[in-house]
């Protein structure tokens, strides 16, 4: 007779146990279908990003736009992508960076541009306006410094000069050129 009812408990507590382990399978959180490391995943996005930072100090402007910006926690750096950067300040021309990318450091101490990157000193009614074309750029805006270590072309009025490494000072408006510097007249 013990025999008889033996199976009986024995399927019910069968069945509450694989109950119980679908119950506690279900109820957990989903796996993670993403790449688990921080440093290439942002804690944040935000799109079609623009701003004015003003430096009272300096009575300066510095307006800022990008498509998208991404920050990485880890490294506290920001990327951002499709960048537009202007420089105002009063009785010095305007400087207008454009480039593809860039990297903030933490507190904007440093930023490096990317790609495509397209520096214009001056504006269209500025004769003395200065343009500079080159695939990468380490600004340090608190010094008003622009420099890079890469080929470098710029242009002034029908002279056009192309170097390899860069340093423009904005402040006194002085560009320095490395090596393999070569001019010419684009007239000629």
């Amino acid at each position: 007779m013990i025999r008889r009812l033996l199976p009986g408990p024995v399927i019910i507590l069968a069945i509450l146990v694989l109950f119980t382990f679908w119950l506690d399978q279900s109820i957990q959180q989903p796996k993670k279908r993403y790449d688990t490391d921080q440093t290439k995943n942002p804690d944040y996005v935000i799109e079609d990003l623009s701003g004015i930072q003003m430096v009272y100090a300096q009575s300066a402007e510095r307006h800022f736009s990008a498509k998208i910006l991404k920050h990485y926690p880890i490294t506290n750096i920001s990327v951002l992508e499709e960048v537009h950067f202007i420089n105002n300040q009063p009785n010095e021309p305007a400087l207008t960076i454009k480039a593809d990318s860039a990297e903030l450091s933490k507190g904007n101490e440093n930023i490096y541009l990317f790609g495509n990157v397209n520096v214009v000193r001056g504006n269209e009614a500025n004769k003395d306006i200065v343009t500079m074309v080159t695939d990468s750029l380490h600004l340090v805006p608190d010094q008003e410094i622009a420099k890079t270590d890469k080929p470098v072309t710029v242009t002034k009025m029908n002279t056009i000069v192309n170097a390899v490494g860069m340093q423009l000072n904005n402040k006194t408006g002085v560009i320095e050129l490395h090596s393999k510097v070569k001019a010419r007249d684009a007239k000629l």
